[in-house]
């Protein structure tokens, strides 16, 4: 009998269904409410259902969902301010003023959100026709006609999940913190300048942008996951790849202060190599099993297929055993350097501090400590928001479990 596939490995295939498919959900949901609006609306043209359902229409269902509620919101606000300014003043350019700072401000108190604008927008338009309140009302009929195509075309064509964006960009971070850990590990070995130093200073400090960016598609992934239809264990999948993420943030943080520290020992060492031949090697070798061990880090956070997990799991747990190894034996060759010539012996020890932090950030028993921490915070968030749901759940547990025992 075939294996049937992995439901993670559909989800992430899924994930690489981009701009083209959200283009095309857009414009068919954006024709569908201009339909409607046509035989709800008396407005001869009601270009306001398609634009609201275009806007409304958004990557995730999540974001759908908070988008519709606070476009409804603003529009409808927008319109009641119209509707009063209408019956006091007519439209000169001083009403005009006084009705986009009417908007603007009773936007902000509205929680339209960044939907503020669309307060204003709404209430020049209906006080700029002539049957205002019939313009009015229709602007308001063809807005939920917008929001509410838009919100059905999501619920029932599930927009695409962004899981595989978000652990190519994972991946590449660790390809980047790879190569920088190799470099580190080849300079030491050897004579290096001091701008050769600085220079794995700065590379490392450009990863805190490459962090930014990936942290923005992991986002995306995260509200793609939320409430679709289309994934039955969104939480976890949240929770692995955030909680990846976070160590991968404090280990480039860490790695940054080590080219920090090796660039200070450059300043101080520039007629001689940083450290002599037998540690400048062991050293190298920790530098190799962490550049290693990064990139075994990032492959078993992303990839979804128990078979692929459980390689990148066991060639991690060899690379963390080969690099404390290696960290041990520069550890008691620095030690001997040390005590026969003990110049910037802080900064040696801030290397095996730094390599250490490193090496307990990646380590499998620490990821799944975190892993469970942070699904009991989320459960207890989610009782604390919801009691009500979170008793319902309860009973339900209590009831099957007393059926069960009188079985």
């Amino acid at each position: 009998m075939p294996d049937l596939p992995d439901p993670l490995t559909t989800l992430v295939r899924r994930g690489k269904e981009p701009a083209v498919a959200q283009t095309l959900r857009s414009t068919t949901a954006a024709v569908i409410s201009y339909v409607v609006a046509l035989s709800l609306s008396s407005e001869p043209v009601p270009l306001t259902a398609p634009l609201t359902a275009l806007l409304v229409v958004q990557v995730t269902l999540y974001s759908t969902l908070t988008t519709s509620i606070r476009r409804v919101n603003s529009v409808v606000v927008g319109v009641f301010i119209a509707i009063g300014f209408s019956t006091m003043v007519g439209l000169t350019w001083w009403s005009l003023g006084l009705i986009i700072l009417a908007s603007l401000v009773i936007g902000r108190f509205a929680r339209a959100g960044e939907f503020v604008p669309e307060v204003a927008i709404s209430a020049m338009l209906v006080l700029g026709v002539t049957r205002v309140a019939e313009s009015a009302w229709d602007r308001v009929l063809e807005t939920l006609i917008g929001a509410i195509v838009g919100l059905l075309f999501n619920v029932f064509f599930a927009p695409p999940v962004w899981v595989q964006p978000a652990s190519e960009a994972i991946e590449h971070l660790s390809r980047r913190m790879g190569r920088l850990l190799r470099r580190i590990g080849e300079e030491v070995e050897g004579r290096t300048t001091v701008e050769e130093a600085a220079a794995r200073l700065y590379e490392a400090r450009r990863l805190d942008h490459d962090i930014v960016e990936v942290d923005a598609e992991l986002r995306q992934a995260e509200d793609s996951l939320r409430l679709n239809p289309r994934v039955k264990e969104g939480e976890l999948f949240r929770v692995v790849l955030r909680t990846g993420l976070d160590a991968l943030e404090i280990a480039a943080v860490v790695l940054r202060v080590t080219c920090r520290t090796l660039t200070d020992l450059a300043k101080e060492r520039t007629d001689e190599p940083l450290f002599e031949e037998e540690v400048a090697r062991a050293l190298q070798e920790v530098f190799t099993h962490l550049a290693l061990a990064v990139e075994s880090f990032a492959v078993l956070i992303t990839t979804q297929v128990s078979s692929n997990a459980e390689d990148a799991e066991d060639r991690l747990v060899s690379e963390l055993a080969a690099g404390r190894a290696s960290r041990d034996r520069a550890a008691d060759l620095l030690l001997v350097r040390v005590l026969e010539h003990p110049r910037q012996w802080q900064l040696h020890g801030a290397i095996l501090t730094e390599i250490d932090r490193i090496l307990d950030e990646l380590d499998v028993e620490e990821r799944s400590r975190r892993l469970v921490d942070e699904l009991d915070r989320r459960s207890r968030e989610q009782q604390d928001r919801h009691p009500l749901l979170a008793g319902l759940r309860r009973r339900v547990r209590r009831s099957r479990y007393g059926w069960r025992s009188t079985a």
